[in-house]
């Protein structure tokens, strides 16, 4: 209890006049106040700890421990688009604090944006099936969530319309949310949605549209911090540079959007084969780049070699099948001993690139430096 609100109630005409305080509900209307000011303290510090989060899988894990701490719901549910440009979503579901598979066949979210731009407010599900029952692309939404029997669906709006929603399962310890519960989790989730709001803005303008990857502006600032760093450091970084061998036949022979599908899935690859310090980026065109900080010579080639082998038995979908894709890569490393400009490290890497090229494609190259290094880079008609 405050100072000043303990003092209050110690005034003596408070004293003298307790019971018909009591009697007529002001000091309960006191207490009321005290547990309403408690809950949006509560509410602020949440919030706070939400918006600290610098990823989406913080957010929603700070979020899930906020609603459980709370109310113990049966289950959390994120799904949502990590790329703007794509139908494509992630799921992450979670149940006493810990992420589960719940196994949710949902493919795209599109169906549900109509109706989130028109209700932009959490809403409990069994309206939400209800609005959306002659919808039969949302059917087949509705059934997969059928089996968890959410109690609400929060949106995720942005200026691009629905980037994803949140589920929450009904109480486990009471069979409904009171009316005020359902105020204060509307209003913490409207934190998240702002703080998820956030995060894919900046997302967005830091990666290429076409491939997920980061774009070529964030990659040139990373990279020029980076050599900076090596400067002051004993540490040793390595930059791969890729090239999609022979991609031009992909175009010409089976059109742009094959071509596009092709880097799509060169880029799923390179994702799933780098860790999470690391910057993988589309360079331009069918060019990709990796940043590795904090990795020497043997660990950048067994990356490399790992991502080659890995897209080189990879399977793009299409019709007619498309020839099987492969990469060439270059490799340099840089550290205090070898350290040059942002521009000349990359020169040494494409040079590697160029090299690996000229002996068949489909493989790996490290710069080695050196006069005759260079000689054998040069275009033969030199």
């Amino acid at each position: 209890m405050e100072e000043t609100e303990q003092e209050f109630l110690m005034s003596p005409k408070i004293i003298e006049n307790y019971s018909l305080l009591q009697e007529i509900g002001v000091l309960r209307h006191i207490d009321q106040l005290n547990k309403e000011l408690k809950k949006y303290q509560g509410l602020l510090f949440s919030a706070g700890e939400i918006f600290n989060c610098t990823t989406t899988d913080e957010i929603m894990d700070a979020t899930v421990w906020q609603i459980s701490d709370l109310y113990l719901p049966s289950f959390v549910a994120f799904i949502w688009k990590p790329f703007q440009n794509r139908d494509d979503v992630t799921i992450k579901s979670y149940q006493n604090y810990k992420f589960v598979d719940m196994h949710l066949n949902i493919e795209n979210i599109i169906p549900l944006e109509s109706f989130f731009r028109m209700n932009q407010e959490p809403v409990p599900y069994d309206r939400l099936k209800e609005a959306l029952k002659e919808n039969s692309e949302a059917g087949l939404i509705l059934e997969s969530l059928d089996r968890l029997i959410p109690e609400l669906v929060i949106p995720i709006l942005g200026p691009k319309g629905l980037y994803g929603v949140i589920l929450v399962g009904k109480k486990m310890l009471a069979e409904k949310y009171t009316t005020s519960e359902l105020l204060f989790l509307r209003q913490l989730m409207s934190f998240v949605s702002q703080a998820i709001q956030n995060h894919l803005h900046y997302e967005h303008s830091v990666r290429d549209v076409k491939t997920g990857l980061y774009n070529h502006g964030f990659f040139s600032t990373r990279f020029g911090e980076e050599v900076s760093r090596i400067k002051r450091t004993e540490y040793t970084s390595s930059l791969i540079v890729i090239d999609v061998d022979k991609f031009k036949n992909f175009n010409d022979n089976y059109g742009h959007l094959a071509g596009d599908k092709v880097l799509e899935y060169i880029a799923r690859t390179i994702r799933q084969n780098v860790r999470n310090d690391d910057v993988p980026s589309r360079f331009g065109g069918e060019e990709f780049t990796i940043l590795l900080p904090n990795t020497d010579k043997e660990i950048a080639w067994n990356v490399a070699e790992r991502l080659r082998t890995s897209i080189s038995s990879m399977v793009v979908p299409w019709d007619p099948p498309l020839p099987q894709a492969t990469i060439s890569l270059g490799i340099t490393s840089f550290n205090k001993e070898n350290m040059a400009s942002p521009d000349e490290i990359i020169h040494r890497a494409d040079e590697a690139l160029y090299q690996s090229k000229e002996n068949g494609r489909n493989r790996t190259t490290f710069w080695q430096g050196g006069f005759l290094f260079r000689i054998e880079s040069m275009p033969a008609d030199l």
